[in-house]
């Protein structure tokens, strides 16, 4: 690595002012596991047997500790984190094109309840750090889970549901002292890139009631890191999981970064113009540190909207057991199905031993290698052509760069809720959100984290006339694992063979109508190169072409030449 990360004006650059964390993976569940991501869930009020609760990481625990025993949990937790994540999942990951990993940690990984530092638990990220070097990696270091809590749920183990880092001077104290320990010890690392601070401070009734507690802490963090590391970035989370900026009234280091999460909402500029409004006043460069728990289409539109914006952004998370959510997944074992009926009161225990034969084969199916891969969600993060996963593209995600770039339209009626800047009509249809907008309305969320829930909601198109277009920003690349680039923060130490200049490319273009209806002539152009094709007579609402396209950054536009069309997405592969 060249030089510590650090604030370059509103952005993040490495040492040698190169940009820096722009597309990276967090870690989710290595360190601090979350009971979603293991498919636990909690049991119903009319469930035949008790259940026992399985959600936060001292819950899971003790759940392994009930099926076998605290001998045969301790042994599984050994093999989970040798085989969850290692230096395979690094290389992986930068050889599919990232730039950085964030990783979740949780306090009683690194500290005792006592207060003791634990060495095995910094061996942990330890090892981390080291793969990341070794691949040319950042790593961002993100306190998960402070002691006492720091939003009083699941996701930072809270011994008692109550965000009691801001309630008890005693676990206030522990946290300046292991942030104190954490910046001592990796002050010398250009490999670790930043420190994140707290993850999703203060939600719900907390976030107005502690806000000024947490810029207290905030400023005595922060003062303690710079006694002993004067060099690292700081980013700084706003209140309410990361999503509110009410607290960023002023700089508190010049250092730093503000840090912000989205999940389930439109991807629009509205949605992130807080944020944009706190980096044009403080001066300070934005990352998103937190998105994803969606379908590739949202996806696409998301993370393009932040590189749009000169945003670096950090995608949640990077394996899951049995959730297409993530590139890798986890396939249980059948006796896991069991397990999640036990933990959810729905079955009796498993007998130990059959426990121990299920947890022992879900650690080998926690390993790279035996996991099921979801290339579509690495195409669409980086937008990505041509590679090992199709690239999906909703109507919606079309480009940010305004009229005459990303789109033209003689006549439009926005919906104030979904892209309102943009001269083009979005609604949506074929769901329960029909003539409700194309953002939905209660109960009905098009960009819900639920599959069911987004189906249930339609699919949000965009009606075009004659002579209308879109243009979609993709990347055609012709290797089947992706590459680095210099230009998002890469080190260029890629050993892979260059690519091809050219790639075959498929294009589809997915309409939204009554079959049977007439299909337009439709103008479709990967680049300046007109894309060849017609209707599909056996799947009336897609259209197909086929083009051979140059590998880079490119746009592929689709507009009818007579006609109408209604426009619900593009498949690229």
């Amino acid at each position: 690595m060249t030089g510590f990360v650090r604030r370059s004006g509103t952005r993040i650059v490495d040492g040698a002012g190169r940009p820096a964390l722009r597309r990276g993976v967090g870690i989710g569940t290595w360190l601090l596991p979350e009971g979603y991501m293991w498919r636990f869930r909690p049991a119903a009020r009319d469930a035949p047997y008790p259940g026992v609760p399985a959600q936060s990481p001292r819950e899971i625990e003790a759940l392994v500790v009930d099926l076998v025993g605290a001998d045969r949990a301790a042994e599984f937790w050994s093999g989970f984190r040798q085989a969850f994540f290692s230096e395979a999942d690094v290389a992986r990951i930068a050889q599919l094109g990232f730039d950085h990993v964030r990783l979740p940690i949780n306090s009683r990984v690194l500290m005792a309840d006592d207060g003791r530092f634990l060495e095995e638990g910094f061996a942990l990220v330890d090892a981390c750090v080291a793969w990341c070097e070794a691949a040319g990696l950042h790593v961002v270091l993100d306190l998960h889970g402070a002691p006492g809590g720091q939003t009083g749920t699941n996701i930072d183990d809270s011994p008692r549901g109550r965000p009691e880092l801001f309630e008890d001077p005693r676990y206030r104290e522990l946290t300046i002292r292991l942030w104190t320990q954490i910046a001592r010890r990796y002050a010398s690392s250009t490999t670790v890139a930043s420190y994140d601070l707290l993850n999703e401070p203060i939600p719900n009734e907390f976030a107005a009631a502690y806000a000024d507690r947490l810029v207290a802490l905030y400023r005595d963090l922060t003062a303690a890191i710079r006694a002993v590391d004067p060099d690292h970035l700081i980013q700084y989370e706003g209140a309410h999981w990361a999503s509110d900026p009410a607290i960023f009234t002023e700089v508190w280091d010049e250092n730093s970064a503000v840090h912000f999460h989205r999940y389930w909402s439109p991807p629009d500029t509205a949605g992130i113009a807080p944020f944009l409004e706190v980096r044009s006043r403080l001066g300070l460069p934005l990352y998103m540190g937190e998105g994803g728990e969606n379908s590739p289409e949202w996806l696409a539109a998301a993370f393009g909207l932040y590189e749009a914006h000169d945003i670096g952004w950090n995608f949640w998370t990077w394996k899951k057991v049995d959730n297409a959510h993530s590139p890798a997944v986890v396939v249980p074992p059948p006796g896991w199905a069991d397990v999640l009926a036990y933990a959810a009161g729905e079955a009796p225990r498993p007998a130990p031993s059959d426990a121990w034969e299920t947890l022992s084969a879900l650690v080998e199916a926690m390993r790279l290698e035996s996991c099921e891969w979801h290339g579509e969600i690495v195409a669409a993060l980086l937008r990505r052509a041509g590679d090992d996963g199709e690239l999906r593209l909703p109507a919606y995600g079309f480009g940010y760069g305004g009229a005459g770039a990303s789109y033209a339209t003689a006549a439009a009626s926005p919906d104030p809720r979904l892209r309102a800047d943009d001269g083009v009509t979005l609604r949506l249809v074929g769901g329960a959100g029909a003539g409700h907008g194309a953002a939905g309305a209660d109960g009905v969320n098009p960009f819900a984290a639920d599959p069911a829930e987004r189906a249930r909601a339609g699919v949000v198109a965009a009606e075009l006339a004659a002579g209308d277009w879109l243009a979609f920003d993709v990347d055609v690349t012709g290797t089947a694992s992706g590459r680095r680039s210099e230009e998002w923060g890469g080190s260029g130490s890629d050993v892979l063979p260059d690519p091809p200049h050219s790639v075959a490319l498929t294009v589809e273009v997915v309409a939204h109508a009554d079959d049977g209806a007439a299909r337009p002539a439709l103008d479709v152009r990967c680049g300046a190169s007109p894309v060849a094709g017609d209707w599909v007579a056996d799947a009336p609402r897609t259209w197909r072409g086929a083009v051979t396209a140059p590998t880079g950054a490119t746009t592929v536009r689709v507009g009818p030449l007579d006609g109408a069309l209604t426009l619900a997405g593009l498949r690229l592969r």
